[in-house]
C-alpha cells in the first residue's frame, strides 16, 4: 500500500477510537469528517484491517445502520454481540433507533 493510504487508515482509526460507548457512526461520516467525502469504502477497508489495533470497529456501520462489516469479525454474531453489550439494539443486522445512537464526528469533534 501507498504511504498516504496507511496515513489515511491511521486517521480513520483515530476517529473511530473517539466513538462513544453505546453509539455508532458510519463509514461515510468518518470519511466526510476527514475531508474525503467520497472515501467511505476506504474507511471500510481501514476497519477491515483494524484488528489488534484497539479500534472499536464494531461501532462503524453503513449509512442505513446495517452491520455490513460483520463478516470481518470472528464468530457468527460478534459485531452484534459487542453492540448489544453496549446497549445498542440490533434486529436482523439493522440497528434500531439508529438516529438516536448515531454519532456524527463533524458535529461532535
Amino acid at each position: 500500500m501507498k504511504p498516504e493510504t496507511l496515513n489515511f487508515f491511521d486517521k480513520v482509526y483515530e476517529v473511530a477510537k473517539l466513538i462513544p460507548y453505546g453509539r455508532v457512526t458510519s463509514y461515510g461520516a468518518i470519511a466526510n469528517y476527514l475531508g474525503a467525502k467520497r472515501s467511505a469504502r476506504m474507511v471500510g477497508y481501514a476497519m477491515n484491517g483494524s484488528h489488534n489495533k484497539d479500534v472499536p470497529a464494531h461501532r462503524v456501520v453503513n449509512r442505513k445502520g446495517l452491520l455490513t462489516g460483520k463478516h470481518h469479525f470472528e464468530g457468527t454474531n460478534l459485531m452484534q454481540q459487542l453492540l448489544e453489550s453496549e446497549g445498542v439494539t440490533v434486529i436482523d443486522n439493522q440497528i434500531q433507533n439508529f438516529d438516536e445512537v448515531f454519532w456524527e464526528p463533524s458535529k461532535e469533534l
